[in-house]
Parts: C-alpha cells; structure tokens; sequence
C-alpha cells in the first residue's frame, strides 16, 4: 500500500511530500522492517505520479518481491532549479544552470535528523545501518553515492543510478578517502550505454567517461572492503523506463544476495 505525507522542507518552509510503500499485510502482523529511502520520490510508485508520466515500478516490483520493505520516496523542488540544487552536495558550476547554493549536504541533515527519525517512531521499522538504505537516479543517484559513503554511519546500502557525478568527481573521491566505510556496505552504481553516448549503444561499454567514473568509485570501494556492483545497462538511456528495468538488479543485490 502507498501512504502519501506532506512533509516540510526547513531550507525552504515548502511541502516536499513523502511517497511511503508498506508491504500489503502490514497491518496484520507485527513483523519489522528493513527501510530504503529514495530521491525523486513522486516518481517511484505510480505513473500518473511521476514528473514525465513513467515511474520506476516500485510497487508492481515490491508486491512481488519476497522481501518485506518499508521504501520511503522523498519528493524533490519542482520549482526552477530547486531540484538541482537540494540535491548537490559539492559547491560546482555547471554549465546548464545559475549558480546557486548547494544544499545537499542539509538535505542529508533533514533526511536523517527529520525524517527517518519520524518513520522509525510511526512504523515497525530496524532502524539500524545494517537494515537502512539510500537510492536515486542522476542527481538523486549522486546523493545515493555521497550519502552511503558521507554518512555511512546511517546508510549501509546505496542505489547509485545513473549518477550525476561527473562535474564533481574530484569532491566525490576526495570525501570517499576521508570517510570511514564499513565493509558491510553495498552499492549499486549504474549507467546505459545510450546516455554514456558509446560508439555503439547495443554493445558493452568499457570505455566511456561514465564507465570509468563508476569504476573508480568502485574500486575504491571494494578496496575498503566494501561490495560493490558495477552494471552497464546496453541501451540504457537516462529515463524513467530503463531504470524501471534495473529495479530487481540492484534491490536483490543490495538485500537478498549473499
């Protein structure tokens, strides 16, 4: 079931609703639950949601997926640049936008001090690392990738897809070495072949910028004994549809596999 909860961005005293899934017997046991959080939270669950009319699936996916799961969809800005800059973690210039204040980093603090403190106390939740995630997609996957690794002590898991990690790779790998990184940690990092502009979409890419930024963070990873899952998806374009398609990949990776 999908409970929707207005909830208040501090920064900016607006509403950023909350989309949370439930596994559909929830209320007839008292079993706990292992939570994930993801960005962009509108376009999780359902279509007519969802910013381009498409969502990831996530409830056709969770009411078939054996594992009971608490998802939390924290909905983004939808005005102007709002989006960009709640979800930039690293002061950058980009070329496509003003300049502006990054406020990733606060939108961690809220995420944590706020928000999951309220579902632990209204949900049967483990609220421990151990049974906590993070996910997103371009700009939401760079903050699945600062927050499991810049607030590992909270997130043990992370859904990087399709990362916006490009322009602040440095800040990225800079903050990864000075970070304490469990080795019961897991990340998903992920890019298609179509938005890495390969050669040719329909085959592997091992060469491309996006290839080797995502490696890089993953052997860096791993070197800290953490697990880390690189998946090029052939054909993948920077879309709603395809990441639907990566859904069980990196949710049996990060919670069913041993």
């Amino acid at each position: 079931m999908i409970i929707k909860r207005d909830c208040i961005y501090p920064l900016k005293g607006k509403n950023r609703p909350l989309h949370i899934w439930l596994p559909d017997d929830y209320h007839e046991t008292s079993e706990r639950c292992p939570v994930m959080y993801f960005f962009d939270g509108h376009n999780l669950f359902l279509d007519e949601d969802a910013t381009y009319g498409k969502s990831w699936g996530m409830k056709d996916f969770l009411t078939g997926w054996g594992k009971k799961m608490i998802v939390v969809g924290v909905e983004c800005g939808h005005e102007g640049y709002e989006r960009l800059y709640e979800y930039l973690p690293y002061q950058a210039k980009m070329r496509w936008a003003p300049e502006g204040k990054a406020l990733g980093e606060e939108t961690f603090r809220w995420i944590i001090e706020e928000i999951k403190p309220m579902i632990d106390a209204e949900f049967r939740t483990y609220p421990f690392r151990e049974c906590t995630g993070i996910g997103g997609s371009s700009m939401g996957g760079l903050m699945a990738l600062y927050g499991v690794v810049h607030h590992n002590r909270w997130f043990s898991k992370g859904a990087c897809v399709s990362s916006a990690i490009g322009f602040c790779m440095d800040q990225l790998m800079a903050d990864m070495r000075k970070s304490e990184i469990d080795p019961d940690t897991r990340v998903f990092l992920s890019w298609g072949t179509k938005e890495a502009r390969t050669a040719d979409p329909m085959k592997e890419d091992t060469s491309s910028e996006s290839y080797l930024r995502n490696k890089e963070a993953a052997v860096f990873l791993t070197g800290c004994g953490a697990r880390a899952r690189l998946f090029c998806q052939v054909g993948g374009g920077h879309c709603e549809a395809d990441w639907e398609k990566q859904v069980p990949g990196f949710m049996n990776f990060l919670w069913t596999e041993n």
